[in-house]
């Protein structure tokens, strides 16, 4: 099962290390990871995307939180969420599928950020599940490149702290 962690901590050297090390120690791969600086000096935001069971999930969360330099976890599996994440893909595009690639493009409302003769770049956001609809439509035309930030993921307005 997928699961999107928000894990607050002190911006302090080593931190990133031993967060990813509470995965790999026990088998887990880090599908996707954020981390920028809040509001807040000194603290920032991770936000790791994994998989796995629930029992698992729950004792890294529980090791998360003993960490000392972690502030509060949340695993929005059990909150409401708005989750984004965005993509910049490299389609091959020429005359004869332009018009197809750019449909496709219209109906996702994704940018075209780069145009040359035999391709176009395509930057798209949105959830997990619209991305991979994209990448799965766009497949077919041959992608050349691409590149994701991994998701992001906010509480939603109206809901509960201690949800």
């Amino acid at each position: 099962m997928r699961h999107v962690l928000s894990v607050l901590v002190e911006n302090e050297p080593g931190v990133l290390s031993r967060v990813a090390g509470l995965f790999s120690g026990r088998g887990f791969n880090i599908e996707s990871l954020n981390v920028a600086p809040t509001l807040e000096e000194g603290v920032s935001l991770m936000t790791i995307t994994t998989s796995g069971e629930e029992q698992i999930i729950e004792q890294i969360v529980k090791q998360l939180r003993k960490l000392v330099t972690v502030i509060k976890v949340v695993d929005f599996i059990d909150v409401s969420a708005v989750e984004r994440e965005m993509v910049m893909v490299k389609v091959q595009a020429d005359d004869a599928r332009r018009a197809e690639v750019l449909r496709i493009a219209d109906i996702f409302r994704c940018k075209v950020v780069d145009v040359s003769l035999n391709d176009l770049t395509l930057e798209a956001t949105g959830d997990h599940g619209k991305i991979q609809a994209i990448l799965s439509l766009l497949t077919r035309f041959g992608i050349k490149e691409i590149a994701r930030t991994g998701t992001v993921a906010m509480r939603r307005s109206m809901q509960p702290e201690n949800a």
